[in-house]
């Protein structure tokens, strides 16, 4: 899929801070926030999401 059909989002926790990571619509890719055209990181959501609560331990 290209970067131009899929739509990102920020976290509403940034506080409109520009130094944040923003997640596709499709939950696959992941890109800057400060530099929207470059490149993204296609990602594994289940792995991210394991990841992520095993870091909260």
């Amino acid at each position: 899929m290209s970067q131009e059909r899929l739509r990102f989002k920020k976290s509403s926790r940034s506080g409109g801070n520009s130094n944040c990571v923003e997640v596709s619509h499709t939950r696959t890719h992941l890109r800057d926030s400060k530099n929207p055209t470059g490149p993204t990181l296609t990602i594994n959501t289940t792995a991210l999401i394991t990841f992520a609560k095993a870091q909260r331990d």
